[in-house]
């Protein structure tokens, strides 16, 4: 039984991070993203959503769940629903980071919300984050967390909304094990449907591994840099549609709107349907 009231008693809580933005994670990205990036150096900046690679979860071994996250009832609330995954946020770029610099974020919960779903109930968990850097705040993202139940016997996906077609930037991504287990591994991310296709096929119900949603997100990003390599972003804001599996490739694309001043992206499945929505305004 869910205390929805109890879960909201979690609005308010605060978690506070320390980290510095070493060079080898940024280094492991370009990589991983197939950059032609020269080594970073101390003062490079740090891309837009890079920032994912730190202030990782460090739970001890005997606190991982069994979907390999960490157990519920510590910063984030104790959700009992098992399926959880990042649906989507907002982000603003205040000011950039940089390679070498200390940073802190200040995470709190926002939000919770309960709701009844077409396949179950679902819980939304807002957290806010605020990241600052040696000259001050510099990001302040709005994270959104859903949770939802069991899948049920027979439960199909709900049919997908088509993507816009005709996007004068695209490109396609091969979503193998490979690339989910080295972001994963970057991002020190243990949730098993990303690598664990027993678990993620037998247990949650998926057809293959899943996505993350912030690698989504950062190739994304990542498709706007290699048009538009030296334009500054000050607010992202991105929206996952529906999942995507490791069993099919899938394409990122993107175009200018807004004269110029706003880049619309989204990502598409192997049957064109959206997969993730987003806007970038840049400065």
């Amino acid at each position: 039984m869910m205390d929805a009231d109890a879960l909201r008693s979690w609005i308010g809580r605060t978690e506070t991070r320390v980290d510095q933005v070493t060079p080898t994670p940024v280094a492991a990205l370009a990589a991983t993203l197939d950059r032609d990036d020269p080594p970073p150096a101390p003062g490079d900046l740090l891309p837009p959503l890079w920032h994912w690679l730190y202030f990782l979860p460090l739970a001890r071994q005997s606190e991982i769940g069994p979907d390999g996250h960490p157990k519920r009832g510590g910063f984030l609330p104790p959700v009992p629903l098992p399926r959880r995954m990042w649906a989507g946020g907002r982000l603003d770029f205040l000011q950039p980071l940089h390679v070498g610099e200390r940073v802190e974020r200040t995470s709190r919960i926002a939000d919770v919300t309960s709701k009844e779903g077409r396949s179950g109930p679902l819980v939304f968990v807002l957290v806010r984050h605020e990241i600052t850097g040696e000259q001050g705040l510099a990001i302040v993202e709005e994270h959104d967390i859903v949770y939802r139940g069991e899948p049920q016997p027979g439960e199909r996906a709900a049919a997908g909304r088509p993507a816009p077609a005709g996007a004068p930037w695209t490109r396609t991504i091969h979503p193998d094990d490979v690339l989910l287990f080295r972001y994963s591994a970057l991002t020190f991310n243990g949730h098993r449907i990303h690598y664990d296709r027993r678990y993620v096929t037998e247990v949650e119900g998926y057809p293959g591994l899943i996505v993350h949603g912030p690698l989504i997100a950062t190739l994304l990003v990542d498709l706007l840099r290699r048009h538009r390599p030296d334009e500054t972003i000050d607010r992202f804001v991105f929206r996952a549609m529906s999942p995507l599996f490791d069993v099919t490739p899938f394409s990122v694309n993107g175009k200018l709107d807004n004269g110029g001043t706003r880049v619309s992206l989204w990502a598409a499945n192997a049957a064109g349907e959206l997969a993730m929505d987003a806007t970038a305004n840049l400065a």
